[in-house]
């Protein structure tokens, strides 16, 4: 059972660490509710999110984004679409189908 056990341990351990979500600047917002995009929490949040994503999306796929030009919503939409994407297409036409907010 020991055996077992210690197997089942090094599994878990080893699947997918990367892939868990654990920054403390975003930690912070989690389970908290916003009225709506005019909410002042909302914006530090959206912030903080868009933040960490341009980073992730630079570390992961060596694609510099400007925070200030996608929601947060969007580049987790475009970091979605980078892992799909085929090796030979260019993430350009991935990055035109999405708005720039000024």
């Amino acid at each position: 059972m020991i055996v077992a056990f210690l197997g089942f341990c090094l599994i878990a351990q080893s699947t997918h660490a990367d892939d868990i979500f654990f920054d403390p600047q975003l930690l912070g917002y989690a389970g908290k509710s916003y009225i709506g995009p005019q909410d002042p929490e909302y914006h530090s949040y959206d912030s903080a999110l868009r933040e960490y994503l341009v980073k992730r999306i630079h570390e992961r796929f060596g694609i510099t984004l400007d925070p200030k030009t996608y929601s947060g919503f969007d580049l987790l939409e475009i970091e979605a679409l980078l892992k799909c994407k085929k090796p030979e297409e260019p993430a350009d036409t991935l990055l035109k189908m999405f708005p720039k907010y000024w």
